[in-house]
């Protein structure tokens, strides 16, 4: 049986949807009903968190086994908080090293998602949308570089999240996080990339 680790924020834990339709559950479930079988994801992620709080909860869990795939999604909050790039680079690849590690060394079965915009959400009516979305791209630049550099796999889902930030059908009651509509397309793009593996 295949075990897969989520390692995140708001985004993987899936806030305001039921847990079965955040994208690490949605991503098991496509998974199983392509004959594969998988455990239910060991999600480490809470809304609001950013890469040094991550860090420290990956560390708190002291996660012992080693994982058949594992995803990384982080970023947002760091970008909300106004942190630097430089501290973001640091960070994330001390993270991206940590998950290459619950992989057994394997990098081609770690998966990092890019950052989502939440600029283009009601949620950030009354923000600057045109930096926000300025200082994603910059994040998810960086984020991309990182991974690829590390062997590790990158999935694309900001412009999923522009596309369909404002229809309330890809959102959640908050204006802000996803539904599992959005979740669905992210599990879609993460289960193509691990079967392209196969």
């Amino acid at each position: 049986m295949l075990t897969y680790l989520a390692l995140g924020d708001s985004y993987t834990i899936g806030e305001l949807v039921p847990m079965e339709q955040n994208f690490p559950f949605q991503t098991t479930q496509l998974l199983r009903a392509k004959g594969i079988d998988i455990a239910d994801p060991v999600i480490v992620a809470t809304t609001g968190w950013t890469t040094d709080e991550l860090a420290a909860a990956i560390s708190e869990r002291n996660i012992q086994e080693n994982f058949s795939l594992v995803t990384l999604l982080i970023g947002v909050n760091n970008q909300y908080r106004g942190r630097s790039l430089e501290n973001y680079e640091e960070e994330f690849t001390s993270l991206l090293n940590q998950a290459i590690a619950f992989a057994d060394g394997n990098r081609h079965h770690v998966i990092v998602l890019s950052i989502p915009d939440w600029g283009v959400t009601p949620f950030a009516y009354d923000r600057d949308r045109q930096q926000i979305a300025q200082e994603i791209d910059t994040y998810n630049q960086a984020k991309e570089r990182i991974t690829l550099a590390h062997g590790c796999h990158y999935i694309e889902i900001t412009e999923s999240t522009r596309a369909n930030g404002t229809n309330p059908e890809f959102l959640a009651e908050d204006g802000l996080h996803p539904s599992g509509k959005e979740y669905a397309i992210w599990a879609e793009k993460v289960v193509e990339k691990i079967l392209s593996e196969k």
